[in-house]
């Protein structure tokens, strides 16, 4: 089956709304611990210290399944990220972080490499992430998703091309329309999203809140409605979209087979998203980064 490595940032989100809650909590950390749950075998390389938070993270990881690639508890501390939930349910965030990666991490060579959010924008460790993927893409599935968060981005037109340049050396995407309307504003996120198709990728997913999914790809385009839910918070939603995608995918036997995920039909591009928004709704019923197990995500399947 082999083993899938994710890169990227893990922090502790301090969550505000009438009580104030730690998390554990990242973009990338949320996808490796989310695929984990689902019975998958990830490697996670990080940057966190060893710290209170720090062996907090490093407990939640070892309880999700997944394993801590060695090294990534050598940062002088470990990062956090205030969160502001608003009424709606959605929430904004301040950032105390750190981003530092070196050499090559000591695991298995992948399956397929999945980075994303600050990881991928942030010097000087973003540096270090656009140099592994070029290296394990050779024969790893690549999979990216910008997650941007502006209020970490000194440079936007830096970091937009950072984007757009792991856009094209990547094999699978997912962005959120709040995503491509600050990357590209003049442009409806579906034309971005289609540009991007066309620079490289086998697949690009778009996740557009109530309003459904879209996933562009060679045969043609594929939509899925939202689930109606009862929303507590956004948290990780995205996440969880990410990890329900790359679950049906693996369990398709596509990743780490560009030939045959380039030339993936509609119908299995069409069960892969309905899969992630399964997984998103599931965790945005959820207080914090909350991703379901595999009996909860079979059992949220089959009530359809």
């Amino acid at each position: 089956m082999g083993r899938g490595l994710v890169i990227g940032e893990a922090l502790i989100d301090i969550v505000q709304t009438r009580a104030t809650a730690e998390h554990v909590g990242g973009s990338p950390l949320n996808v490796a611990g989310g695929l984990a749950r689902l019975g998958r075998d990830i490697d996670f390389l990080t940057h966190i210290a060893n710290d209170v938070h720090g062996q907090r993270i490093g407990d939640y990881i070892k309880a999700s399944g997944a394993q801590l690639v060695p090294g990534s508890n050598a940062a002088a501390r470990t990062p956090t990220a205030v969160a502001t939930i608003a009424e709606d349910g959605s929430a904004s965030y301040e950032f105390n972080l750190d981003w530092q990666l070196s050499g090559i991490p000591p695991v298995p060579p992948p399956l397929f490499v999945h980075t994303g959010s600050i990881a991928a924008v942030r010097e000087p460790g973003c540096l270090a992430v656009a140099a592994l993927l070029d290296a394990y893409r050779v024969s790893a599935t690549v999979t990216f998703d910008p997650n941007v968060r502006p209020s970490l981005i000194v440079d936007r037109d830096l970091a937009r091309e950072r984007i757009e340049n792991l856009v094209e050396r990547s094999d699978i995407v997912k962005a959120s329309d709040e995503d491509l309307g600050w990357i590209d504003p003049n442009h409806s996120p579906e034309h971005t999203a289609r540009t991007w198709l066309a620079s490289g990728p086998a697949i690009v997913a778009l996740t557009m809140g109530d309003r459904g999914a879209v996933a562009f790809c060679a045969a043609g385009e594929a939509r899925v409605a939202a689930r109606p839910v009862r929303v507590v918070d956004t948290v990780g939603a995205g996440d969880a979209f990410m990890v329900g995608l790359l679950d049906r995918l693996w369990e398709l036997g596509l990743l780490g087979r560009r030939a045959d995920l380039h030339r993936i039909g509609l119908h299995a591009l069409t069960s892969a998203l309905e899969a992630a928004t399964v997984s998103s709704a599931l965790t945005v019923t959820r207080v914090g980064a909350d991703l379901p197990d595999r009996a909860t995500l079979s059992a949220a399947a089959g009530s359809r």
